[in-house]
């Protein structure tokens, strides 16, 4: 970590072209900023590339970075700048591999809970939703086509480590994978306001003990009614109070800590 890399290096400007979705594309790579989230990135340390960090974040993250082999640069101040999406940077970014797993494997080994999102627009919501996803033990997330990219640098921070911990299956046509999850014995929940099912009374029927895959839709408009006609049931949360709707990751929490619940083993005999 003795030279200092400047915002006009080729490392840096590489990393630089990171900050876009069409260079993640293109170079299959995706920048992580922050503590927390290069330390999750370097507990995987074979998916990491390189650490990019200033001197004063090089000094106070020693502990983290010291006993790393993933290859730590020292930068610029102005070069963090440009590696980073937030008014202050951290000073902190690993250039991670895009962890990808193919939508196929969600029929061949589901996980006991998964989640779908149909056409999520907000790259914060799409972070949420994975460190929702995580906290419940969801063992996949999967973006539907045109849905937010999980791996811009906004979605990054608010999954604060959580996309290291799930599987991540983007541009998926949920169309079609719907149907093959179904037919592999997966229960497909769509959360839908007006849905004909409430979420109580999926507990005691027995339907959330897995495997379960719930199918959230765009902020604005919900799920989309062919794809919700795709599912096992369209399911609403009762409101006790005098709100119109949930917003889509409150509505995510409750349905994904509600199954969560449900599929934990009960007390032996």
């Amino acid at each position: 970590m003795t030279e200092l890399l400047t915002e006009r290096s080729g490392r840096v400007a590489a990393a630089r072209k990171l900050t876009r979705r069409p260079g993640r594309e293109s170079a299959g790579l995706f920048l992580a900023e922050g503590r927390q989230a290069v330390a999750e990135a370097l507990a995987q340390p074979a998916g990491v590339r390189e650490v990019f960090a200033t001197e004063a974040a090089a000094a106070a993250h020693h502990d983290l970075l010291a006993g790393t082999a993933v290859p730590v640069r020292l930068m610029s101040e102005k070069a963090a700048v440009g590696l980073s999406e937030t008014v202050t940077p951290q000073g902190l970014v690993a250039v991670c591999e895009l962890r990808d797993v193919p939508a196929e494997q969600l029929t061949t080994s589901p996980p006991r809970l998964a989640v779908a999102l149909a056409e999520l627009a907000d790259p914060g919501n799409a972070g949420t939703v994975l460190r929702t996803a995580d906290a419940c033990g969801a063992g996949a997330v999967v973006f539907g086509t045109g849905s937010a990219d999980p791996y811009g640098g906004k979605a990054v921070r608010s999954s604060a480590g959580s996309l290291f911990h799930v599987d991540v299956v983007r541009s998926a046509p949920l169309e079609s994978l719907l149907p093959a999850v179904r037919a592999a014995g997966v229960t497909v929940l769509a959360a839908d306001g007006g849905g004909e099912v409430e979420l109580p009374e999926l507990v005691p029927a027995g339907r959330l003990a897995g495997p379960v895959l719930w199918l959230f839709g765009n902020e604005a408009r919900g799920v989309p009614a062919d794809l919700a006609a795709l599912a096992d049931a369209r399911v609403r949360i009762p409101m006790r109070g005098r709100a119109e709707s949930l917003n889509l990751a409150a509505a995510a929490a409750i349905c994904l800590y509600t199954t969560s619940l449900a599929q934990e083993p009960g007390p032996a005999a």
